[in-house]
């Protein structure tokens, strides 16, 4: 086990250089002009050259890789915009992504988990055709639908929840009014449940034709154990699959949620550096949600070790 893992982190920290190495020569390779961006049409030709200058961009491509990749380390990169450090805007933003993710994808687990096994065991039945049902139609409806959905019958026709989200520049802001993160949290889970219940009831499906289901029962096996034992543990790896891929969602995958609700995130904050030519943000940013897919991928790895012993070897 400890072998399989340490192959894969090798795996991970190659592909994590590789996302940093394309992330900075595509921005690099941009046309138009940083210094113009910042310094406005305006500036005139000196103003320009001392900027470039003054931020090491005369340099060649590869010292200017080397010195984006030991800002991002110490933290160092710096937004232009708001005149900080890219950590310390993002150690305000990304706070507020998780606990949205975070719950959401939690919730929609714990919903999507057991209801697709018991479409499964009753299959062709009226609960499986409404469930079926349910995830079709949240499944084809884009994010924003199923936002502006609840807004109005949640909030506008029934008064039951704020159909904006928490504001504030501190986590303690968002924690502080919980009411207002039910709708964003609902909408995300709802959209996240569609995709993870349609996968469970395919993989319940087919582990329940495996020969070794049918021997567990005909040993007599309590039906409560051959769904745990059995059916619950083989048919997760392609959830786990499903989870490291969103994962990554938690960042920057909220954006729609959180331009719907109005949420301040590291999503929006994503958008607003990409419209305003903030480099430096868009670079750490990618850089992020880089490293945490690849992160995803190796939980997931690490997941299908520990559920089926056969994939460490």
């Amino acid at each position: 086990m400890t072998g399989f893992i340490i192959r894969r982190l090798g795996q991970a920290i190659v592909v994590v250089f590789g996302v940093t190495l394309i992330t900075f020569g595509l921005l690099h390779a941009l046309p138009g002009s940083l210094a113009r961006d910042i310094l406005g049409p305006r500036a005139n030709q000196q103003s320009i050259n001392l900027f470039n200058q003054q931020n090491g961009l005369t340099k060649p491509f590869y010292v200017q890789y080397w010195d984006f990749l030991k800002n991002l380390v110490t933290g160092k990169l710096w937004s232009y915009q708001y005149s900080r450090t890219v950590n310390s805007l993002l150690a305000s933003e990304l706070p507020r992504d998780l606990i949205l993710g975070i719950t959401s994808l939690i919730i929609s687990l714990v919903i999507a988990i057991p209801i697709g096994i018991a479409q499964a065991v009753r299959r062709n039945g009226i609960a499986d055709y409404a469930g079926t049902t349910v995830s079709f139609i949240l499944w084809s409806m884009p994010q924003y639908a199923v936002a502006l959905l609840l807004i109005q019958f949640l909030s506008i026709s029934f008064h039951v929840f704020p159909a904006e989200a928490p504001q504030g520049p501190a986590v303690s802001s968002a924690l502080a009014d919980p009411q207002a993160l039910v709708l964003p949290i609902l909408a995300l889970a709802l959209t996240i449940y569609a995709q993870f219940s349609r996968y469970m009831r395919s993989s319940a499906i087919d582990t329940l034709a495996q020969d070794y289901m049918r021997t567990a029962r005909a040993k007599g096996l309590p039906e409560r154990l051959v769904l745990s034992r059995h059916l619950l543990r083989n048919s997760l790896i392609t959830v786990v699959t499903l989870v490291g891929l969103n994962i990554p969602l938690i960042i920057t995958g909220t954006l729609i949620i959180e331009q719907v609700f109005n949420y301040p995130g590291a999503g929006l904050e994503y958008l607003t550096a990409a419209l305003s030519n903030d480099y430096e943000v868009m670079l750490e940013i990618t850089v992020l949600v880089g490293v945490v897919t690849v992160a995803g991928n190796l939980l997931a790895d690490i997941g299908y070790a520990l559920l089926d012993p056969r994939i460490r070897y």
